[in-house]
């Protein structure tokens, strides 16, 4: 949606999570959690294993 949209991706969140609502609520306890950081972590080891295995 980011890359189709151009549009960042807080503006994103914001459009599909209303205050005070359930999906919010998922978001910032998965965000306490390190949620982001374990994404971003399963996405750079996912890339280094690809640019191992086309060695």
């Amino acid at each position: 949606m980011v890359l189709e949209s151009g549009a960042h991706p807080g503006a994103l969140k914001d459009a599909v999570c209303s205050p005070g609502g359930t999906t919010i609520e998922m978001v910032v306890k998965a965000e306490e959690a390190g949620l982001r950081n374990a994404v971003i972590q399963a996405v750079e080891a996912a890339v280094a294993k690809s640019i191992e295995m086309n060695r």
